[in-house]
């Protein structure tokens, strides 16, 4: 992704760094993002990492960049959405803006337009850093995808470093010449609630339930059912679970058809890693991935998708298979 003998870029300040790495049905989903206004491991070095302890001389964190594991469906239309939202996300002192973002976009030959679309991925700082924690699918076809880019970001303004972050659901297309951008969708996850259920606090509080900044923003917002954070706390009672998506930053419907997500609607959440290890990766246990989708069913779910199709359930069609669902558990609720 370097530009040859180019002064140092944006991308540059994400992908020459090192850092230390971390340990159908009514699901995953077409259309806009879900929003406020809307209602709406075993994993190679690289799947999942956050900022290393030791910071870089301007203060912010160090970062790794994001590669996709060898068990990865369609790999090149992850890598595409995630160089993406790595190029926006990130800038060294000095090429911070919506400027110098367009440029890092068209040198990844794509439209700078998409620029506008980038929301709270591109706020006003002096220097930023962005660590993709999981590029999961929202949706992926023969000629169409949609990638939720999980993320955490680090910015500074003078001498103030600041720690957010954001999903984007990436929408991807498939030309003559292979995959381009053809939309962005940031997270919107609402206001945190004025007072929240003690079900959201003790979620909030669980440290064997890991929620990224959109996921975690969810919660803050009031907006999740009682059945989610419920099945969340039950889980966490046998597993270390890092969630991926809640309700914003998501499809609003499934992918390729018109029926509502439940994610929109608060009643479903995704899990990518479980007790370490992703559920992508082939060296993961299937009976792991397996016990945790009979848990989620257990814990009152009628709809769990995964990477396998497993028998039983409770009821015809609780558990369900596809491409879209190979790389995390879909677990929902009807209320």
């Amino acid at each position: 992704m370097s530009r040859g003998s180019e002064p140092v870029g944006r991308r540059a300040v994400l992908l020459g760094a090192a850092g230390v790495l971390l340990g159908g049905a009514g699901g995953c989903a077409g259309g806009s993002s879900a929003g406020p206004h809307t209602e709406a491991s075993r994993t190679g070095p690289a799947r999942a990492a956050k900022a290393s302890a030791t910071p870089s001389p301007s203060g912010l964190p160090r970062t790794t960049p994001w590669r996709p594991s060898s068990g990865e469906v369609r790999p090149e239309v992850k890598r595409r959405a995630v160089a993406l939202v790595e190029a926006i996300g990130a800038w060294p002192s000095g090429r911070g803006g919506p400027s110098a973002a367009r440029q890092e976009v068209a040198a990844l030959g794509l439209p700078p337009a998409l620029v506008a679309q980038a929301g709270p991925l591109l706020p006003s700082a002096d220097e930023a850093v962005l660590q993709v924690v999981d590029a999961q699918y929202g949706g992926i076809l023969a000629d169409s995808a949609s990638v939720l880019v999980v993320c955490r970001q680090w910015t500074r303004r003078g001498g103030t470093v600041r720690a957010g972050g954001t999903t984007v659901d990436v929408r991807l297309s498939r030309t003559a010449g292979g995959w381009t951008v053809t939309a962005l969708h940031p997270a919107r996850p609402g206001a945190p609630a004025a007072k929240l259920p003690s079900l959201a606090h003790r979620v909030l509080a669980e440290p064997r339930v890991q929620l990224p900044p959109a996921a975690e923003a969810d919660v803050r917002s009031g907006r999740i059912h009682d059945s989610v954070l419920e099945a969340m706390l039950e889980l966490a009672g046998a597993h270390r679970m890092y969630v991926s998506v809640v309700r914003s930053g998501h499809p609003l419907h499934v992918f390729g058809t018109s029926r509502p997500s439940d994610h929109p609607k608060g009643r479903a959440f995704d899990v990518w890693q479980i007790d370490g290890h992703a559920v992508v990766d082939p060296a993961t246990p299937r009976s792991l991935v397996e016990g945790f989708m009979r848990e989620a069913a257990a814990a009152g779910s009628y709809n769990v998708g995964g990477p396998l199709l497993i028998t039983g359930g409770g009821s015809a069609g609780q558990f369900f298979s596809d491409a879209t669902h190979h790389d995390h558990v879909h677990i929902g609720f009807t209320t």
